[in-house]
């Protein structure tokens, strides 16, 4: 029996995205269906910044370009609309659902610079779960019509340092065919790029396509750490934007620099080229020492040994030996 694309499961359409094994294959030409490309990186690393330029860049280059922000803070389509809030998915429907009314793409969805973006969104701080509103925001994508949409990018804005369950969706299901890295010369977002590619390693043993495109260096300042993380874990550097004080001005007041019409657009041009035709590869993750080993041993604490605590370290003034209530029984 022929099956029918409206009677598959969620979980199936999802894969159905990104069914062809791409990892290790360098394509002998551009990809003919849409490239659904997720971004990782910590929290206030730049992902957002990197992301709202990029696709305005990739817009210019004449791609059409799906930006959907999925980090709770909803600041990456802030950066694309001048400082404006994007009404977020997750609060529009629930808003039209108390109304009895069905959400449209025109209520969620706008443009700017032939980008078109979104929020996904998340519940207020300790009223739920942000990886379960992440679920239910791509469920409600879904329902506006997610696969039937003709987009060349669609790019998804993620929070690496968030490990449950709806953060890691693009990567557990298969959702998309790559995964990009935002890190900086720092321990804590490097750590966070290698959890992503530990991620993406699981999936792969388990059967899963998803690979690790490359890494963006944000706020290079030339110490090297990135790249040396980029060289060991087997993952190619997609661009090293710099610690410049007129990029950090222009990103505080929401300027868009990845536009021809700015003197950084060169660098965000090639951005886009190297984003589309990065083949995903299978990185290599490191293991804790071999994290730290990329830092210099005095700012990571080498030479630290862990000292085994005991009972009576743990009693403090409370350590006097007490008798043992235990019974021993003369041998019969």
């Amino acid at each position: 029996m022929k099956d029918i694309p409206n009677l598959k499961s969620y979980d199936e359409r999802l894969r159905d995205e990104a069914e062809t094994d791409l990892a290790d294959v360098v394509p002998a030409g551009s990809l003919k269906k849409t490239q659904i490309i997720a971004i990782y990186g910590k929290g206030g690393i730049g992902k957002s910044f990197t992301l709202a330029n990029l696709s305005h860049m990739m817009a210019e280059q004449g791609k059409r370009v799906l930006l959907i922000g999925c980090d709770p803070k909803s600041d990456t389509t802030s950066l694309l609309f001048g400082g404006k809030a994007c009404p977020t998915i997750i609060e529009t429907s629930t808003r039209k659902k108390l109304a009895g009314e069905e959400v449209k793409i025109g209520d969620v969805c706008y443009k700017r610079g032939g980008v078109f973006a979104m929020e996904l969104g998340g519940p207020e701080v300790g009223r739920g779960c942000g990886g379960r509103g992440i679920i239910h925001g791509f469920e409600l994508l879904e329902k506006l019509g997610f696969h039937d949409w003709d987009f060349d990018y669609v790019l998804l804005d993620f929070l690496g340092d968030v490990v449950c369950g709806g953060f890691g969706l693009p990567i557990a299901r298969d959702m998309a065919q790559k995964v990009i890295l935002v890190a900086s010369n720092d321990l804590q977002s490097l750590y966070v790029a290698n959890n992503v590619c530990s991620a993406v390693e699981y999936f792969r043993k388990l059967g899963g396509n998803v690979g690790v495109a490359g890494l963006v260096i944000n706020k290079d300042d030339g110490t090297g750490e990135a790249a040396a993380f980029s060289d060991a874990v087997g993952i190619p550097i997609l661009a090293a934007i710099p610690q410049d004080e007129d990029l950090r001005r222009k990103s505080a007041n929401y300027q868009i620099v990845g536009t021809d019409a700015c003197e950084w657009g060169p660098l965000f041009a090639e951005l886009g080229v190297n984003v589309a035709e990065a083949p995903p590869v299978r990185p290599t993750p490191l293991d804790q020492d071999g994290l730290l080993g990329l830092f210099d041993g005095k700012e990571t604490g080498a030479g630290i040994e862990l000292v085994p605590a005991s009972d009576e370290d743990m009693r403090g003034s409370k350590s006097a030996v007490r008798p043992s209530l235990e019974v021993i029984y003369d041998d019969a």
